[in-house]
């Protein structure tokens, strides 16, 4: 065990990772084939759209969650679910902005 007085040192997962369909599914604990689900509906981006094998920032692993559980624990649609992200995405915006103009 480290000694309590050791620096922690941490990194923000979401700021350098990309991960690939199977990594992303793994960490959303799914089948891949959920994962296309919320490509398709629009939900989750892929960082190259021309490429043979999609790649993920590792943002999506925080919406896809929240999506799955939207769906899940709500029994939202995935249409329901996109909207619902689309909001909760303009609601951060707008606190983003309402703080910046307040400082």
């Amino acid at each position: 065990m480290p000694p309590t007085d050791a620096p922690l040192s941490a990194a923000i997962f979401e700021d350098y990772a990309i991960l690939s369909l199977e990594e992303l599914s793994r960490l959303c604990a799914v089948e891949a084939q959920r994962i296309i689900e919320l490509v398709e509906e629009g939900i989750l981006d892929i960082l190259e759209a021309g490429s043979v094998e999609w790649r993920f920032s590792g943002a999506c692993v925080r919406r896809a969650r929240l999506a799955l559980r939207l769906q899940r624990d709500l029994e939202v649609n995935l249409a329901g679910v996109a909207l619902a992200l689309d909001l909760m995405d303009d609601i951060e915006q707008l606190r983003r902005e309402l703080r910046r103009r307040r400082h």
